[in-house]
């Protein structure tokens, strides 16, 4: 029975999109798997071994005459460089554009939304303002991505269910167009914790320094709620629908939404990859999706030496995963933008994807530049003969 896996090298870029001295400029130069083999000692022989060399023009990432993959790469067709909407794309979602906004700019209609639905709503600090709901659950801004792109709700749940923050945080969603909304929490943390890593930057931008708040240590739970995305134009709804089984393994769980899907959300490379080849072992056939995202986290910590091991090890399991590979499995490695560690920021960087697609029974070719992550999408329902996603072209045809 056909089976497909994906996974995702979370901000493997290959190269600066060509429109980034328009969008974002400062992310000149940007190219995250180049940066790495000339900045550390990368080792990557499997990847090689797929087509990696043909992506950057290095001499430290050899060009194997024969791959036994096709490879290329993928243009973003999401504004900025997004890993919650680079995964939308990827799994077939036509973006559109948010708004980039401070929480600041919205602040007001939030709260008049919130005290409706009877909600009790401060603003703990005025002068920098954000909002505490029901003494339990703050709305600011997000942190980590580029400024107003994102905001975050943050709670301890020992206090509040994840469900009843998750109510308030589909109330925010109704009320902004922003990127995502972010809604989180942990346990074994109070109020105070959160309140006490309230950091302020520049523009405006107020919000919860969240590993400083202790939110990830235990108990973690996580959505994202996008704007603009229908999953049940997605492909993993498509499958599901048609009766596959599908599972959404890593940072893959907290970004996609799939009714009766498997989640399994895991931050350890290692852990992830063994998530990978235990269904690769008891998975019959539809969907297996995985996310890589410590390559991610180093990538925001600008450590080209974390992020090259993390690679590594990826590569190193390779072979192992490829070995539970059958006849009729496709293998799909990708990322969703770049981060790379040596750019001089912290954020994500506008890059092309590196794409490399796998099966004892295709012929590798060059699948040049893809227009859109959506083409992933658009060939995995292709190969599974289902219905096609709101967005992409099908390259089945060319390594078929």
């Amino acid at each position: 029975m056909k089976r497909v896996l994906l996974l995702v090298i979370d901000s493997l870029g290959v190269g600066a999109m060509d429109d980034v001295l328009e969008v974002r400029p400062q992310d000149e130069g940007a190219n995250t798997l180049l940066h790495l083999a000339e900045s550390t000692k990368l080792h990557i022989p499997n990847l090689e071994r797929m087509g990696a060399g043909y992506l950057v023009d290095t001499p430290k990432i050899k060009k194997i005459p024969k791959p036994i993959a096709s490879f290329g790469s993928s243009n973003l067709a999401h504004f900025g460089a997004d890993t919650y909407q680079g995964h939308q794309e990827i799994m077939g979602t036509k973006p559109k554009m948010p708004i980039k906004k401070p929480f600041s700019f919205y602040i007001d209609k939030v709260e008049k939304a919130l005290i409706e639905k009877g909600y009790k709503v401060e603003r703990p600090d005025p002068v920098h303002p954000y909002l505490l709901v029901n003494g339990l659950v703050t709305v600011a801004d997000n942190l980590e991505a580029d400024p107003g792109q994102n905001y975050n709700l943050t709670a301890p749940l020992d206090y509040i269910t994840f469900e009843e923050e998750l109510k308030i945080g589909y109330i925010v969603r109704e009320n902004v167009e922003v990127g995502r909304v972010i809604v989180f929490g942990g346990k074994g943390i109070t109020i105070q914790d959160i309140l006490k890593a309230v950091e302020i930057k520049e523009n405006g931008i107020v919000g919860i320094d969240a590993p400083k708040s202790g939110v990830y240590r235990s108990g973690y739970m996580v959505r994202h709620l996008g704007y603009g995305v229908n999953p049940n134009v997605q492909v993993p709804t498509l499958l599901k629908r048609a009766g596959y089984q599908v599972s959404l393994i890593g940072k893959m769980a907290d970004v996609i939404e799939c009714e009766e899907a498997e989640y399994l959300p895991m931050v350890e490379t290692e852990k992830v990859l063994d998530l990978v080849c235990d269904k690769l072992k008891t998975q019959k056939s539809g969907l297996i999706a995985a996310n890589v995202q410590e390559t991610d986290l180093a990538g925001h910590s600008q450590d080209p030496n974390r992020y090259a091991n993390r690679l590594m090890t990826v590569d190193k399991r390779l072979p192992e995963v490829m070995s539970l590979l059958t006849d009729e499995d496709m293998f799909v490695i990708t990322g969703d933008h770049g981060n790379d560690p040596t750019i001089g920021h912290s954020h994500h960087t506008r890059e092309r994807a590196l794409l490399l697609v796998f099966s004892k029974t295709f012929l590798p070719c060059n699948l040049g530049i893809r227009q859109t992550l959506s083409d992933i999408g658009a060939t995995i329902a292709d190969y599974m003969e289902v219905e096609k996603p709101e967005n992409g072209t099908s390259f089945l045809k060319e390594i078929t």
